[in-house]
């Protein structure tokens, strides 16, 4: 994008008249550059501007120096200077010293300041979005984390503090805790906590505020020194205020086309406006005594703004060439070399407008593409919390609630403490995952999930048979194979384990939960449900939840399989989970 920066400052330090800057202007140029060019901003500071100060009569080229000003000086006096440097660019402009020379002066010098200024900081910024893309996803994602981690504090991490305090309290609490982990439980279930709005970009509001000012008042003062030359040509009463007429008509239309809009938004009516335009510039060039010619680098630039490249680009071409056969055609024209200082001003105030317009809608598609990188990492992540609390904590919870049940119901003292205890145990570990899952992935042991689904299960009054080991499984299998038991065996708590027979086969790259019984639900969600012999619900009838999903997202990273239906009996529910590749193999194994 710098190139467009590098022509047009090219453009403006050559002298009219001529088609190569001069000696000092070159130097002017070289300095200006280092100014402006993000990869040669280290390079500036001081010296910069002073040496700019000494250069800028000698060179003609006030309007660097008012652009070098804006672009370095610090607030609050950037912009009391600027207007200085302007001022004092009209007596010092070349030329016989009258209205038109001094408005000449201070017009180039003005909008020459603001041009370079604005597409200085437009390139600037559109580098910066780029490569701060991912800074804003990252800054989104760790607003969400803690977001979400007060959110499941307040919603679950309450009730399982609650929860070891009631297991300290004795059997009495025994039913109010089951009761507060059955109502976490539900919360779990429930959908994710409500979304937050998400902070805004302040980029959005930086490309409009900087662009429109710099717009309009590069157009007024076209349209201020084209008037003045009028004026200064003393054009008759009717040809004159003709003349004014399409000058003012085709710079109000010129600004309308550059004024800011996102990227492959057309003006308003712009077959029209665009016609309209480019008839005024060329029936001014046409006429024999035509004094404006450079009204066609305006209709140019606007093709470049309005239509696609792939018409924008010919259409330019052409109406350049039209500008130059119709000058040269002139029996007074400005021959060959004047002809092409023409030109080269036609391209330069083309390139300026297109500049602009096309720098800012490449500012606005950056900064959408980093809004739309931000709003999909907090989705995901917003998903992945939401899915690693069911998962991880759905099973502990309905594990508490059964501890807590059996505590209040089993006579005897001292097993009831036993499973107070183990309640609270199970609380904490609880607390350690909830408080652990917006941060970073939980590691769980396979072991160790069968260790613990056997025992409560068993203490629910399942069968438990498990079958194989977890040896051979990489951490990332392993992980998921836990994740599936803990929601198969949250699933048989939340249902009824009594009577249950539940086998757990494990194998390199095999997971699978089969649960038999009479009177018990599904591990997991069912795709259908199939009735239980009698009428009963049985053991494939489907839940609610998101289990099923979440483990089936889970699997597809890893390239797993996931299968769930009813046994071939219809007496139970198996959930099979197998590696479609082989499981990277441990040291040794």
């Amino acid at each position: 994008m710098s190139v467009i920066l590098v022509v047009v400052l090219f453009g403006f330090s050559v002298e009219p008249g001529r088609l190569l800057p001069g000696p000092a202007a070159v130097l002017m140029l070289l300095v200006q550059l280092i100014t402006c060019l993000p990869w040669a901003r280290r390079l500036r500071g001081a010296w910069t501007l002073s040496a700019q100060l000494v250069l800028a009569p000698w060179a003609g080229l006030p309007g660097f120096l008012a652009a070098s000003v804006l672009l370095a000086v610090e607030r609050p006096v950037r912009w009391p200077l600027f207007a200085v440097v302007v001022l004092a660019a009209g007596p010092l402009a070349p030329g016989d010293g009258g209205v038109f020379s001094v408005l000449n002066g201070i017009g180039n010098a003005f909008a020459h300041g603001l041009v370079v200024y604005a597409l200085s900081r437009l390139t600037d910024l559109y580098a910066e979005l780029h490569a701060t893309r991912g800074s804003l996803a990252a800054t989104r994602v760790a607003d969400e984390r803690s977001r979400n981690e007060r959110q499941w504090e307040e919603a679950v991490g309450s009730a399982l503090v609650a929860v070891v305090d009631l297991a300290g309290r004795g059997r009495e609490a025994a039913r109010e805790l089951a009761a507060v982990a059955r109502a976490a439980a539900e919360r779990v279930r429930a959908a994710p906590p409500a979304q937050a709005a998400d902070v805004a970009d302040t980029s959005r509001v930086m490309t409009p505020r900087l662009a429109w000012p710099i717009v309009i008042a590069t157009h007024v003062e076209y349209l201020v020194v084209g008037a003045a030359f009028l004026l200064g040509e003393g054009m008759p009463g009717m040809r004159g205020a003709l003349y004014a007429t399409a000058l003012t008509a085709v710079v109000a239309l010129q600004a309308y086309h550059s004024l800011p809009r996102p990227p492959g938004v057309r003006p308003r009516y712009a077959p029209w406006t665009l016609g309209t335009q480019v008839l005024l510039a060329l029936g001014v060039l046409a006429l024999p005594d035509g004094p404006y010619p450079q009204l066609t680098a305006f209709a140019v630039a606007s093709t470049l703004i309005v239509l696609p490249a792939r018409t924008g680009l010919p259409a330019a071409a052409a109406l350049t060439a039209a500008t130059a056969g119709a000058v040269l055609a002139r029996t007074d024209g400005p021959g060959v070399h004047g002809t092409a200082v023409l030109l080269l001003d036609v391209v330069v105030i083309a390139l300026v407008f297109y500049g602009l317009a096309l720098l800012t809608g490449l500012v606005h598609q950056v900064r959408e593409a980093r809004e739309a990188l931000a709003s999909l990492a907090v989705a995901r992540e917003r998903r992945r919390i939401a899915r690693d609390v069911h998962d991880l904590l759905g099973h502990g919870l309905s594990a508490i609630a059964l501890k807590g049940e059996l505590a209040a119901r089993d006579p005897d003292a001292l097993r009831a403490a036993g499973h107070l205890a183990d309640a609270a145990r199970l609380a904490r570990r609880a607390l350690a995952d909830l408080r652990a899952i917006p941060g970073q992935a939980v590691a769980l042991s396979l072991d160790g999930e069968l260790a613990s689904v056997r025992g409560v299960l068993s203490a629910a009054g399942a069968t438990v048979r498990v079958r194989g080991d977890a040896r051979g499984l990489d951490p990332a299998m392993e992980g998921l194979f836990a994740t599936a038991l803990r929601e198969a065996a949250a699933n048989v708590l939340r249902h009824g384990a009594a009577g249950c027979s539940c086998t757990i086969e494990v194998g390199p790259g095999l997971l699978r939960v089969t649960d038999r019984a009479d009177q018990v639900s599904a591990p997991v969600s069912a795709p259908a449900a199939v009735p239980a012999p009698g009428g009963a619900p049985g053991a494939s009838e489907v839940l609610g939840g998101n289990g099923i999903a979440n483990l089936r997202d889970r699997a597809a990273l890893l390239g797993v399989e996931v299968e769930s239906g009813p046994t071939s009996d219809g007496r139970g529910y198996a959930l099979t989970l197998r590696a479609r590749v082989s499981p990277v193999p441990t040291a040794g194994g």
